[in-house]
C-alpha cells in the first residue's frame, strides 16, 4: 500500500532535520565526539528514528560526505563548448571551484573528513570508492577538450589535479590546516587567472587553443 503524502512529508522533514543536526554536530565536535544520541536530541527526534534512517554513525557520516561531493560535482557541471575559446570556459569552471573552497560549511566539513581519514584509513578508502562512481566536472571538461584536439594528449585526471591543486594550495589547505581566513574576491580572481593561464600555457594545443 503506498505511503500517503502527509506521512511521507513528515518522514522527509525528519530526515532533513537529522542531516542538518548531524552536519552541525560533526562540524562542531568532530566525528569521534559526536554520538547518535546528540544528533537525535539536536534534530528533535528519537534515537530510533535516527537509526531508522541511518543504520550507524558511519553510514550517516558517509552520506553527508557524499552530499558534499555531489554538491561539489554539481557546481562544476559546466559542459565543454567546442565553439568557445578555452580560457573563458576554464575561468568560469575555476571560479565556481573557488566559490566552493571559500564556503565556510564546506571547509568545516572538510576538516572533519580529513581528520577522520587520518584516524581511519579504511573509512577513507570506502568513501573514495563510493565517490569515484561519477567523474568530477573539471576532469570531464578536460576529457572533452582532449577529444576535440584542443589540449595536448595527457591523462585528464592528472591534468585536473594539477589545475585544481594550484587553487587548493592557497585557497583550501591553509584554511583547513592552519585556520587562515578565506581569500577575498580579488585574491580569488587573481589566483584563478594565473592557474588557468599556467594550465593553458602547458596543455593547450598550439593550433587549436
Amino acid at each position: 500500500m503506498p505511503t500517503s503524502p502527509a506521512p511521507q512529508r513528515l518522514t522527509d522533514r525528519k530526515r532533513l532535520a537529522i542531516l542538518d543536526a548531524a552536519v552541525a554536530e560533526f562540524r562542531n565536535s568532530g566525528f569521534e565526539a559526536t554520538s547518535m544520541d546528540k544528533i537525535a536530541a539536536s534534530a528533535g527526534v528519537s534515537k530510533r528514528t535516527v537509526y531508522n534512517h541511518f543504520p550507524s554513525k558511519d553510514e550517516l557520516f558517509m552520506h553527508i560526505l557524499e552530499q558534499l561531493w555531489e554538491r561539489s560535482v554539481a557546481q562544476m557541471d559546466l559542459p565543454y563548448q567546442k565553439d568557445q575559446p578555452l580560457r573563458p570556459q576554464l575561468l568560469a569552471l575555476m571560479q565556481q571551484k573557488m566559490q566552493l573552497l571559500g564556503d565556510s560549511s564546506f571547509l568545516d566539513l572538510a576538516r572533519v573528513a580529513i581528520a577522520e581519514t587520518i584516524h581511519s584509513p579504511e573509512r577513507a578508502h570506502a568513501i573514495v570508492e563510493r565517490m569515484n562512481s561519477r567523474e568530477e566536472g573539471v576532469t570531464a571538461w578536460i576529457r572533452a577538450a582532449l577529444a576535440d584536439g584542443r589540449l595536448k594528449q595527457t591523462d585528464p585526471l592528472l591534468a585536473s589535479h594539477m589545475l585544481q591543486g594550484q587553487l587548493k594550495t592557497l585557497a583550501f589547505w591553509p584554511q583547513v590546516t592552519m585556520g587562515q581566513p578565506p581569500l577575498d574576491a580579488a585574491s580569488q580572481q587573481a589566483i584563478v587567472a594565473v592557474a588557468v593561464d599556467m594550465f593553458l600555457g602547458y596543455y593547450a594545443a598550439e593550433t587549436k587553443a
